[in-house]
Parts: structure tokens; sequence; C-alpha cells
């Protein structure tokens, strides 16, 4: 979904580390209809990497929920930190999910991008247990 459009072929996405990533895919009708893979770096951190959504889909809030889902998820694996490479047009779309941008643009595949983070609640309570 998110390299095609840019002339790699399926094959060229496959990253190193992809076997010991969480996948989250939501399909519709029997179609991916999107995803978000994390990977985690540390005990504590790691990288939210290859999401994407059906353009078709986009816009729907589908994305929100596959990111949504996946940090729900990563406080119950002791993940407290994320961090990803963003495309810059989609810097306002990640921002409302509560992540920060830091350091300076850089260009990755040809197509500018800038780093952003976020801290998770240490818990699935949010931080609220005793």
């Amino acid at each position: 979904m998110l390299r095609e459009p840019l002339g790699f072929p399926r094959s060229a996405v496959a990253f190193p580390f992809e076997q010991e990533s969480l996948h989250l895919v939501a399909h519709q009708g029997g179609t991916v209809a999107g995803c978000v893979l994390f990977h985690p770096e540390s005990p504590s951190e790691g990288r939210l990497f290859q999401m994407a959504v059906l353009p078709a889909l986009q816009g729907l809030g589908l994305g929100a929920r596959l990111v949504s889902g996946l940090e729900a998820e990563l406080p119950r694996r002791g993940i407290v930190s994320v961090h990803l490479h963003a495309r810059a047009h989609v810097v306002p779309f990640y921002e409302r999910l509560g992540y920060a941008t830091y350091g300076e643009p850089f260009t990755e595949v040809n197509i500018p991008h800038r780093h952003m983070r976020k801290s998770l609640p240490s818990s699935i309570l949010g931080g609220l247990e005793k």
C-alpha cells in the first residue's frame, strides 16, 4: 500500500526485522483495508512503521483506530515509548493522535519525512493503578 505507488515491487517492502514485529491488520470483505506494524527496539520502546490504509478508505478513522489498537496493546508488552518516521504530509494525522515531531526533517525513499514520538502510559490502566 505504501511502496507500490512509488514503483517498488511488493517484495522490496520486506524488513529484516518483520518476523519479530507486531502486525495489526484491518480487513474488509476479505481484503486488507489497512495495517500498522511495530518493532520493539528495546524492552520499553520501539518503532511504528508501515502504517497504511487503502486510499478509498482514508479519512474515515480506520488509521486512527489501527494506531489506537496498537497503542492499547503495547503497554501490556512493557512498551512505553513509540517513535516513527512520518511522511511530511501525514504529520498532522499523527499530531492529532498525540505524537510530536523532533529533530530535523529528512528524506527517505525520496519523500520528505519527520521523526515523531509519543510516550504511552506504563500500563493499560493509564498509570492510575496504585
